[in-house]
């Protein structure tokens, strides 16, 4: 019974790590797309979520088993329930991602401000490596790497602030920025959502951990700075 539990639950860790890759290349793609104006890029960002959402499904499904026909306790059922949440977590980054994508399409051809959307680019790079590190914590079951990781939401949001920022002075200045003005917001705040779900799968880390449940989001730190 154990040797099958143990082989069911690599089989959980090796579906996991791919779904991740999948999440993590779309968050890229969706930016890429984004600032490149690329709206085939953008079609197949969103026609490939389907194999995420999928991939969630499958992951659910293999989870509620697990708990039902082995029954685990302690910290083999903490792996399993931290599946069940993480595998949510990055179904929701494919979400964003697809957000991203459909901005794409929505705003091809509107007045574009490139300094801005070189700031969304560099934001989709470092939302992207935050969550591979969120994944690579997971999957070595490391709460410190988890911690590190987390950490670094704090810069995202203060790149979303400044990305908001300038977006709004852009509007402020001539009524032709207001389209793509708002559209940079848009997508600089499915970028910080994306950010928050990667600090979500580094708290399943530390429960894993421990069995205990963190707050390890950075976004109150940005706030209380603006005060």
């Amino acid at each position: 019974m154990r040797s099958t539990f143990e082989e069911q639950l690599n089989n959980l860790h090796l579906r996991f790590s791919e779904m991740g890759m999948m999440a993590s290349e779309a968050i890229m793609k969706s930016v890429k797309a984004y600032v490149n104006h690329d709206k085939a890029l953008a079609r197949e960002v969103i026609e490939n979520d389907r194999f995420i959402n999928k991939r969630e499904v499958d992951l659910e499904k293999k989870s509620f088993e697990m708990i039902a026909l082995q029954q685990p306790v302690t910290s083999d059922l903490r792996m399993v329930v931290t599946f069940l949440k993480a595998s949510s977590d990055l179904e929701r980054m494919g979400d964003h991602a697809v957000s991203i994508a459909q901005e794409t399409i929505r705003v091809k051809g509107k007045t574009r401000i490139p300094e801005i959307e070189k700031d969304i680019a560099d934001m989709g790079d470092l939302s992207t490596s935050i969550v591979e590190d969120s994944l690579e914590a997971y999957l070595k079951e490391d709460g410190e790497m988890a911690k590190r990781v987390a950490a670094q939401d704090g810069d995202i949001h203060r790149e979303g602030k400044q990305i908001n920022d300038a977006s709004i002075r852009a509007m402020q200045k001539s009524v032709d920025n207001v389209l793509s003005g708002s559209s940079y917001m848009l997508v600089e705040s499915y970028l910080e959502r994306v950010s928050d779900y990667a600090t979500n799968i580094c708290e399943w880390v530390v429960y894993l951990n421990t069995g205990h449940v963190v707050e390890l989001s950075q976004k109150h730190v940005v706030d209380n700075d603006d005060e």
